[in-house]
């Protein structure tokens, strides 16, 4: 995936979700660092709309956005990499384009970057008044099933503002389930950006634990929670790519595909939980 390290960029860190506590024994805090982060995020492919230099799609700002002065830009994020191509194809139906447009339609594509690169542009530009602003673009499917999953726990939601994850409980009032990657005892905590990767892993869980349940996080809550806590599971943390950016990756070439342990389901024996 194309690193475009020259863009500056923000995220609204803004998520009111905050993470809940796996008990990992005596095991020192230690807060993690920028690159540690940067490496859990760039499991994720955003797909961005990009010309054929690699330059995105982006549109001024018209007016000024948290007190800053208006000068930057902003840029769609999206989820799927269909859904982005999907844009791209509607941009070049349109009618009544003038010429101009149509060239620089015509050149439009999906570059992948990952959202580690996003996040540690964050932290350079931060206070650039000309950054690049992502406006990301969750999927449709899985903004119904966190609403779906939030009004089954008696909350009322009209809308779901940011991107959704899924994380799976022993229960409620317990910690995160983890699961044991490889055949070593190594263990991480998945935090999905599927909704049925997620549910894979409660089947799983629930013969042993018939309270455990998904929990809706947001992606926001998440990258604020990995920046200000010194919970020392956080360490063990991973973010799994939907089912699509799974099979995007699997086209890369080994040395430029991250690192990113398979989803859960019955016939998968090397990405088990680990049932206490």
């Amino acid at each position: 995936m194309k690193a475009l390290v020259r863009w500056g960029a923000t995220l609204g860190l803004v998520g009111s979700t905050l993470l809940g506590t796996l008990s990992l024994g005596s095991l020192p805090a230690v807060a993690l660092s920028e690159q540690q982060i940067k490496e859990k995020l760039d499991s994720v492919p955003i797909y961005l709309v990009t010309n054929e230099k690699g330059l995105p799609l982006s549109r001024p700002l018209p007016n000024a956005q948290n007190g800053q002065k208006a000068g930057g830009s902003i840029t769609g994020a999206y989820m799927s990499r269909q859904e982005a191509q999907a844009f791209i194809n509607e941009l070049r139906n349109a009618k009544n384009k003038d010429p101009k447009m149509q060239e620089i339609v015509k050149s439009l594509q999906v570059t992948a970057v990952p959202l580690g690169v996003i996040y540690q542009q964050l932290q350079q530009t931060k206070k650039d008044p000309n950054r690049l602003l992502f406006a990301f673009k969750p999927v449709d499917q899985e903004i119904k099933g966190a609403m779906d999953l939030l009004r089954q726990s008696g909350q009322q939601v009209n809308q779901f503002k940011s991107v959704p994850m899924f994380a799976v409980r022993f229960a409620p009032d317990q910690g995160y389930v983890p699961i044991k990657v490889g055949t070593g005892n190594e263990q991480v905590v998945p935090l999905f950006l599927s909704k049925q990767d997620a549910q894979g892993l409660l089947g799983q869980v629930k013969p042993k634990h018939p309270k455990a349940d998904i929990q809706v996080l947001d992606i926001d809550g998440v990258l604020q929670t990995l920046q200000d806590k010194n919970d020392p599971w956080l360490n063990q943390v991973v973010l799994v790519p939907s089912p699509e950016s799974r099979e995007y990756i699997r086209t890369l070439p080994k040395d430029k595909a991250p690192n990113t342990p398979a989803a859960p389901n019955r016939n998968n024996n090397n990405s088990r939980p680990n049932s206490r």
